[in-house]
């Protein structure tokens, strides 16, 4: 029999529009992982909100996270396969925000492994409305103190928010030193302000999944998604499915076009590809 891996975004694929997995999807993702399916979550989130949204959900493949950053054992609370920016880019990159007027949020490891994120600057209300709502995460710790620079060592993400005519610059910028893996996409809960994500160069989903398809035995990818950021991860998949909410270039790329996120459109296809193909 071909093993499978399920490999799903969250937002807006397998979170419904209350931005949590139903119950629905929970009970068929358990099942189907209690009877060996390989299923896992491939996101641009972090542990801190990964953890608590599949909390009642049972799986037994590492959470890709950080948009393929880092893997998170959920059973170990641990971190590995990290991919750290090297700290001669993390200067560059603090030159080229200056130069844009514009403070990223700085994601550091610690050598406890916990994930720490820097901002020290004044916030404008976009990063305040990103930041508030995390501000009390169990296994992700803000402080508004300066990063010292022995510390660029252990630097996984620089992540902004903010208006389209600040971000595109910068990320153009950004791109053209050819030393980054730079993901920009729009906000899904506020269109007219774009995130940017700047990481080591290499990281992605896609590569991310390719090491875990590996090292869980698998010979067949099934990935679903909505957004630009998960493009790469399904042109590696054998399926490549897209929730009927996606971005349009998400829908013109994937093999299949299923229901929308809030109909458990994403457990169901799950459900009958497991025991169907």
């Amino acid at each position: 029999m071909t093993r499978t891996l399920y490999v799903t975004d969250m937002d807006g694929t397998l979170l419904n529009n209350g931005s949590f997995v139903s119950n629905r999807s929970s009970s068929i993702i358990s099942d189907l992982s209690h009877d060996g399916a390989l299923i896992t979550v491939a996101t641009a989130r972090t542990p801190a909100t990964v953890v608590p949204l599949m909390e009642g959900t049972f799986t037994t493949v590492p959470f890709v996270v950080l948009t393929g950053a880092a893997m998170f054992d959920h059973a170990t609370s641990a971190y590995h396969d990290v991919s750290y920016i090297p700290p001669d880019d993390c200067e560059l990159l603090k030159s080229l925000y200056a130069d844009a007027g514009i403070h990223p949020f700085v994601y550091h490891l610690d050598g406890s492994g916990e994930l720490v994120v820097y901002h020290h600057y004044d916030m404008t209300q976009a990063e305040r409305d990103f930041y508030t709502p995390r501000s009390n995460l169990r296994l992700k710790r803000f402080t508004f103190e300066k990063m010292a620079s022995g510390e660029n060592n252990n630097v996984l993400l620089l992540f902004s928010i903010a208006p389209k005519r600040a971000i595109l610059p910068l990320a153009d910028a950004i791109r053209a030193t050819g030393r980054f893996s730079v993901s920009c996409y729009p906000d899904i809960f506020m269109p007219d302000l774009l995130i940017l994500e700047v990481y080591s160069a290499g990281v992605s989903k896609a590569n991310a999944v390719m090491r875990l398809m590996e090292s869980a035995g698998a010979q067949r990818l099934v990935a679903f998604g909505d957004n630009l950021n998960d493009l790469p991860m399904l042109d590696i998949a054998d399926v490549a499915v897209a929730v009927a909410n996606a971005h349009p270039h998400v829908k013109e790329s994937a093999d299949i076009v299923i229901g929308p996120n809030y109909d458990d459109s994403v457990a169901r296809f799950m459900l009958h590809d497991y025991y169907n193909h």
